[in-house]
């Protein structure tokens, strides 16, 4: 769309000056991967929690199929 512009035009978009945006500004003074606070002092109580989150997540589709095929087998 562009190339087909007249050359004033072209000319005026190749003037412009783009200022690159700060990413992830919030105004929280330094930038965070994680969307909470990392505990301090209790990481072994925090690690022990957030494992026992994400393993009981990825193994309940496991267990029920393992259900599923065990109700299916006593038919």
């Amino acid at each position: 769309m562009l190339a087909r512009a007249p050359h004033s035009l072209r000319a005026q978009v190749a003037r412009i000056r783009v200022t690159p945006s700060a990413r992830f500004v919030h105004g929280h003074g330094e930038y965070h991967h994680l969307p909470f606070e990392w505990p301090g002092k209790k990481r072994l109580s925090f690690g022990i929690k957030l494992t026992a989150f994400l393993v009981t997540g990825f193994s309940i589709p496991f267990a029920a199929a393992k259900f599923q095929l065990n109700k299916s087998a006593a038919t």
